[in-house]
């Protein structure tokens, strides 16, 4: 259990409403607990921390944002630090199937028990302090981490960087992934201001790593302006192929390493800007760490692959153009027998018509679903369906639900062909269940 001394403006659990007794429970207090489901800035959060005497989470931290590729380079730097004896903690966001897998230790999702301990702290410390529920979670987050004893977090930035709750935390190297359209009503409308917001994570003299060739030169300019040191891909280090795997080069180290298990042109990215941030900090990581590392990277909904009834199903959180681009690559390169059935389920504010025209072709049949129980962001697939006029799912059939929709490609396609469901994460949770696997 958590000691927290109480602020002036705090006040103990029992004089309030009955304490939560489950995880759904804690889950639905907190979403109670500020007005908007977003709100984004660090006083509140810097706040309710301050009353805690939250310290820092670990010895060392990478914090990774970005626009896409975020979830899976966590991924990539938890296998590699493990591999070399490190004991690591990880957040990440959203999650799946269950609220426990947003925090791991040592690739272990904590229990409900941790999660209710650290709820309780962070509830009395926060008073008449407002918190939403994700600056909730990440102090909740940075509390386990805190007792745990750790050698390394890694943190995934929730939305933006320089005004989101994980940039409460000096990260001692941070991330950007890439940069890309995504959450204009938040970040702004182009590149450079997307950018500026994710840049905010870097630290003055501290490494930043990007994965994109050309980052915006906000980006860039942020970093001179605060003394960081920009580490860019392809330019500081390098990926090249090397027989039935691929080398990660710099100046005055090569790696030799395997193809990663995770799909995806992207993937060999997203390892090597993890390797490159693993690199740039004190730890002492063999290169055979570094090679199992890579190997055995595991995320979920990342090109996950089912079979059913002999026809190959495909899921993917792909939720915004650049990610519908690469999924579009590796459809290009990973062709199936026959055709490919699309499953499209997409959040209201999402840019649905440049998801679909990305993809465009490569599918040959879509079916339409509705995300009507997850949320004020969610729509049916009729809605859906008036955004995407004029593209080749415009006409596509109308489910109620994911699973419905699966159901029906499935019903429709062939022993060759393929199924291919994505949009959002919370597409494929709903397949994950459908499929038997959540």
């Amino acid at each position: 259990m958590y000691t927290v001394a109480l602020a002036d403006n705090a006040r103990p659990l029992e004089s309030c409403t009955p304490m939560p007794r489950t995880l759904t429970d804690w889950l639905e207090y907190i979403e109670r607990q500020h007005p908007k489901s977003i709100e984004l800035g660090l006083e509140r959060i810097r706040a309710v921390a301050g009353r805690l005497g939250l310290g820092r989470p670990a010895a060392r931290v990478i914090t990774i944002g970005g626009t896409n590729g975020k979830g899976s380079t966590v991924a990539f730097v938890e296998s590699i630090a493990r591999e070399a004896g490190l004991r690591v903690g990880a957040y990440t966001s959203p999650h799946l199937l269950a609220y426990n897998e947003r925090v791991r230790i040592d690739a272990r999702d904590v229990d409900d028990a941790a999660l209710f301990d650290a709820f309780e702290a962070v509830e009395a410390a926060r008073g008449d302090t407002p918190l939403t529920y994700f600056e909730y979670g990440t102090l909740a987050a940075l509390l386990i981490f805190e007792r745990s004893e750790l050698d390394l977090v890694v943190l995934e930035v929730g939305l933006g960087g320089r005004l989101d709750a994980t940039n409460l935390v000096d990260a001692d190297a941070a991330i950007v992934t890439t940069v890309d359209i995504d959450h204009q009503d938040w970040l702004g409308p182009d590149r450079e201001s997307i950018g500026r917001e994710k840049a905010g994570i870097a630290r003055a003299w501290k490494p930043l790593i990007l994965g994109d060739d050309d980052p915006p030169s906000s980006v860039l300019g942020h970093a001179y302006a605060i003394g960081a040191s920009a580490l860019r891909i392809g330019c500081d280090f390098f990926v090249e192929p090397h027989e039935s795997g691929w080398r990660w080069r710099e100046v005055g180290c090569e790696l030799e390493l395997p193809q990663p298990q995770l799909a995806a042109p992207a993937q060999l990215r997203n390892a090597a800007v993890a390797i490159a941030a693993l690199r740039s900090l004190d730890f002492d990581i063999e290169p055979a760490a570094f090679a199992r590392g890579v190997a055995n990277a595991r995320i979920a909904g990342r090109l996950q692959r089912f079979e059913c009834d002999g026809v190959e199903v495909i899921v993917d959180v792909a939720h915004n153009p650049q990610a519908a681009r690469e999924l579009a690559a590796w459809l290009e390169q990973s062709p199936p027998r026959g055709a490919v059935h699309a499953v499209f389920a997409a959040l209201a504010d999402k840019d649905a018509r440049g998801i679909v025209e990305a993809l465009a072709s490569q599918v040959a049949h879509w079916h339409l679903a509705g995300l009507a129980p997850h949320g004020p962001r969610a729509t049916d697939a009729y809605a859906l369906a008036a955004r995407l006029d004029g593209t080749a799912a415009s006409t596509a059939p109308r489910h109620a639900d994911v699973a419905v929709a699966l159901d029906a490609a499935l019903a429709t396609a062939a022993p060759s062909d393929r199924v291919l469901v994505f949009g959002s994460f919370h597409t494929v949770a709903d397949a994950l269940r459908r499929l038997g696997a959540g």
